[in-house]
């Protein structure tokens, strides 16, 4: 269970963070992504550093006990490392035609806002039992 709380610690905070200053500087980060989409190499090491990611936390969760929490970080896991392997494999073509299909201007706010509510609950789960809050929800 440790393992989990400390995952939870860590990445809530960094989702709250990352998806609020999304939302507030929204004019600059399409631009950023779309820069970012143009260099290959960095896109490929972000690729290793997702899949490493992914895998220390899809590797240290247990989610047969049932509980929510392993499973949502489980989750998050994958995810990371499905991107990964799309960023590490597919052309820049194939990439531009992903990001194109994502529609991501079209969908910035509700993105950023599944990032938000992952990031308070990871927050809330991982911090009530250091804070004395009610565990309402694991």
């Amino acid at each position: 269970m440790q393992s989990v709380s400390f995952l939870a610690q860590l990445l809530g905070p960094c989702l709250l963070v990352v998806s609020i200053a999304m939302l507030a500087r929204r004019e600059s980060m399409i631009p950023l992504v779309e820069n970012l989409m143009q260099n290959p190499p960095l896109l490929f090491v972000l690729g290793v550093i997702q899949l490493l990611g992914g895998l220390a936390i899809v590797l240290t969760q247990d989610v047969s006990g049932g509980d929510t929490l392993p499973l949502v970080l489980t989750m998050i896991g994958w995810w990371l490392m499905v991107r990964a392997v799309l960023l590490m494999f597919l052309s820049q073509d194939a990439l531009w035609a992903l990001f194109d299909a994502m529609e991501l201007e079209k969908y910035y706010y509700a993105s950023n806002v599944i990032g938000l509510v992952l990031g308070v609950y990871l927050t809330y789960v991982g911090f009530s039992s250091i804070l004395g809050l009610p565990n309402l929800v694991s």
